[in-house]
């Protein structure tokens, strides 16, 4: 695979990495277009799934916004911040 390997990743709860890493509509596409449970509660986010997860519309969960507040995922009306973890060239 080639271009950029950024990862964020986000401390969302056990139930909720769970959920959009197997149930998000996302979840349906090929493994680098998925959100993926670390466990823990933590989720990993990389530059083709944040791209595929920006295409959901506001009333589903794993939505992402990016303003002024920073990077965010949401699940029902709660918000976790999206962190970058890691870049390799």
């Amino acid at each position: 695979m080639t271009g950029s390997r950024e990862t964020w990743r986000a401390d969302v709860g056990e139930r909720n990495a769970r959920w959009l890493a197997t149930e998000c509509r996302t979840a349906r596409l090929a493994s680098e277009y998925r959100p993926r449970d670390l466990g823990g509660g933590l989720l990993e986010v990389g530059v083709l799934a944040l791209g595929a997860l920006r295409e959901l519309g506001e009333e589903e969960d794993g939505y992402i916004t990016d303003d002024g507040d920073g990077l965010r995922i949401w699940v029902g009306d709660d918000a976790y911040e999206l962190e970058l973890a890691a870049h390799r060239p």
